[in-house]
């Protein structure tokens, strides 16, 4: 029976992204975003429920975000869901879901990837001829250099 992996998120950035590099200096991406859900509940009020998704990705994309993508920006991801598992050094198993994600745009207009009068100094500014396609909480996951290349990176 054929199975499908396919995850098509639009939502916030909730920080800038963290940037590294493994292997033989390929670009690794972390990046976190925020969907919203609204709702009616049971006494007929209002609410609004937020999801934090855990985004990685790779080479080209990482880059791309990491030029472009602020906290507050709002981004198309699409990918597939994986879950990573480690033991700490107190041989606690820990788990993290995450978004490999292997396609990013940048919503918004043009001038929203302008970049700004003093851009951070670990950030270039975008090229004219860019293309267009491109949590919160404290524990992050394994280091990036702890991956499997060949498992999260879906270009080979």
């Amino acid at each position: 029976m054929a199975s499908l992996n396919k995850v098509i998120l639009i939502g916030n950035a909730t920080r800038d992204p963290e940037t590294r590099y493994v292997g033989d200096g390929v670009p690794v991406c972390k990046l976190s975003i925020a969907t919203n859900e609204r709702y009616v509940d049971k006494a007929g009020a209002q609410q609004e429920r937020a999801e934090f998704h855990n985004v990685v990705l790779w080479r080209r994309n990482a880059e791309i975000a990491q030029e472009y993508v602020t906290k507050g920006r709002q981004v198309y991801v699409e990918g597939k869901i994986t879950t990573n598992t480690w033991t700490d050094q107190n041989n606690i198993k820990h788990y993290r879901t995450e978004i490999v994600a292997d396609r990013i745009l940048l919503l918004g207009s043009r001038k929203d990837f302008e970049p700004s009068s003093a851009p951070p100094a670990n950030r270039q500014a975008p090229k004219a001829s860019a293309p267009r396609d491109f949590d919160d909480d404290d524990d992050l996951g394994p280091p990036i250099s702890d991956y499997d290349e060949s498992i999260f990176n879906p270009q080979g």
